[in-house]
């Protein structure tokens, strides 16, 4: 649902990056809570000094798992926005920042999405996909029993409707600053209904991915933290829960390097290998607008005549090496610049902690009083602390 040059206009692209620009000035402070910063639900063994490289090797996933895009009938094909993903695994606010970091990397490197869309795109796919699907995952693992399944079933339903939301926001932004004289009316029964079947897709990636990460290390996964399994014991020829005596296991008691070498590998491969087989049908949005006439005044990018436009490297003429190479590059480049920003916004965090900390102050980890206002409603709701609720 990359959204080209020309399709909003100017001062309505204009309104959209102020709105992804404030949004993202939340998120970096967001950020630093979920990363372990400034939070004072902040536990040992929650990872948090695991979590900058988490989250540059998500928005790396993210990265490569869009560029399989998956067909959905009709010559249309879909990918994953990633953005109900990117909030579960590595909580709400530093998911906005993980696909606005790949929004970033594919409009200024592959040409994807246009410069001046940046806001729109960010809009769509980071903002609204993260703001809809995390509140809908936490309400569901808190009314759903507390199993491992629960929180894979309720990644599912909230990745489900990320999608046909960030449609409904397009259209909007497309009511107010469309370039072309479309019915409001045609456009959103198209961009709905394509992509409530995209989101299916969506969701089935999404749940996998969670189910595959909390089945191994549920202390990774910011929507399902304190999720354990409890020691069962026969008494009487019954099987009951054996008392809980002991303190979690340390996030630093398994090996940390192998599940990112792992993560990174996986990303390698799909952006490298696999997405040679990736369906080369338009998207969602680019049949929508081509149907419908809304890409006539569709501007090309300015960065058309970069080395690696459109996912190819320049001057490499096997299509096959051509766009392999292009996936690896952009996944590492990706990672890196992923990880740098995460890296920022939690030392940031620590820094201000430390700084924060009076001599008289004898609260562990105390905030200053400016780092508790925005979104202390999503933090005590999500918190590591909170979703003991998904503890089986």
């Amino acid at each position: 649902m990359h959204a080209p040059d020309g399709f909003i206009d100017a001062s309505v692209s204009a309104a959209a990056g102020a709105v992804a620009a404030a949004a993202i000035a939340v998120s970096l402070r967001g950020a630093r809570r979920e990363q372990g910063g400034t939070s004072r639900s902040s536990t040992a063994g929650s990872g948090g000094e695991l979590t900058a490289p988490l989250a540059g090797l998500v928005a790396a996933f993210i990265f490569a798992v869009q560029m399989l895009n998956f067909p959905v009938g009709a010559g249309t094909s879909g990918h994953l926005l990633g953005g109900a993903l990117a909030a579960i695994l590595v909580g709400p606010y530093t998911g906005i920042l993980c696909v606005s970091v790949v929004l970033l990397m594919q409009a200024v490197l592959f040409a994807d999405g246009g410069l001046t869309a940046l806001g729109v795109n960010i809009t769509t796919m980071a903002i609204t996909t993260a703001v809809v699907a995390y509140p809908v995952f936490r309400g569901l693992v808190k009314v759903l029993p507390r199993t491992r399944r629960s929180v894979t079933a309720a990644s599912f339903v909230a990745a489900v409707l990320s999608v046909p939301a960030s449609a409904v926001v397009f259209t909007l932004l497309y009511a107010v600053g469309g370039t072309t004289d479309v019915s409001i009316g045609k456009v959103a029964t198209a961009m709905v209904g394509v992509h409530l079947v995209i989101g299916l897709g969506e969701a089935v990636i999404t749940a996998l991915t969670v189910g595959a990460v909390v089945a191994v290390r549920p202390d990774l996964v910011y929507g399902a933290r304190g999720l354990r399994q409890k020691l069962r014991l026969r008494v009487d020829g019954e099987l009951v829960d054996a008392p809980d005596t002991t303190e979690p296991e340390p996030v630093g008691a398994r090996s940390r390097k192998g599940i990112w070498i792992g993560g990174l590998v996986t990303s390698l491969v799909l952006a490298g290998f696999v997405s040679f087989y990736a369906s080369a049908d338009p998207d969602g949005l680019e049949r929508v607008a081509t149907d419908h006439g809304i890409d006539e005044k569709a501007r090309e990018h300015a960065n058309a005549d970069s080395p690696l436009a459109d996912y190819g490297v320049e001057d490499v003429d096997d299509a096959r090496l051509s766009g392999g190479l292009a996936g690896v590059i952009g996944v590492g480049v990706t990672v890196v610049a992923g990880t740098g920003v995460f890296w920022v916004v939690r030392r940031r965090g620590t820094d201000r902690k430390a700084d924060a900390a009076a001599p008289g102050d004898t609260t562990p980890g105390n905030a200053p009083p400016g780092d508790a206002a925005p979104g202390d409603a999503a933090r005590s709701d999500a918190s590591p602390s909170d979703t003991s609720d998904t503890s089986v």
